[in-house]
């Protein structure tokens, strides 16, 4: 199975590993495991003001904080992933990947946000199962 982990280094992102570590048939070296983790852009201005190599090293960095511990969780349990890097809306750009890349199975944390402040901002998990056609297992 080709799996996609979404990732971004909270403790939501922990509680998904853990779920992982414990249900072997998610778990293996049978699948094919994918990581992505999406940075948020920087605004126009301050990309501008920093300079293009400048604000790709920023984004490099925020993303190997994000992605190391996670490779190396997994490394540990015989699996090692291909690290996908997107920078710009979360949940649609994690949509897209999921389609784009074939995977069976996207695995991600849910932040849990109550029903209100998810209507007024919605969530990345919302925005990921509207972008996305491919199956979601949320561990909360």
């Amino acid at each position: 199975m080709n799996i996609l982990l979404a990732v971004d280094g909270s403790a939501y992102t922990k509680k998904m590993l853990a779920y992982l570590a414990t249900h072997d048939e998610l778990l293996g070296a049978s699948h094919d495991y994918s990581v992505i983790t999406v940075q948020a852009a920087l605004p126009p201005r301050a990309r501008a003001a920093l300079g293009k190599d400048a604000v790709n090293q920023y984004y490099a960095d925020e993303a190997d904080k994000v992605l190391n511990p996670v490779v190396k969780f997994l490394e540990r349990h015989g699996v090692t992933p291909k690290r996908i890097v997107k920078v710009g809306p979360a949940g649609e750009t994690i949509g897209k990947v999921a389609d784009a890349g074939k995977f069976q199975l996207l695995v991600m944390g849910s932040h849990g946000h109550g029903a209100l402040a998810t209507l007024v901002m919605g969530s990345v998990t919302t925005q990921v199962l509207a972008h996305s056609k491919v199956p979601v297992l949320i561990v909360r």
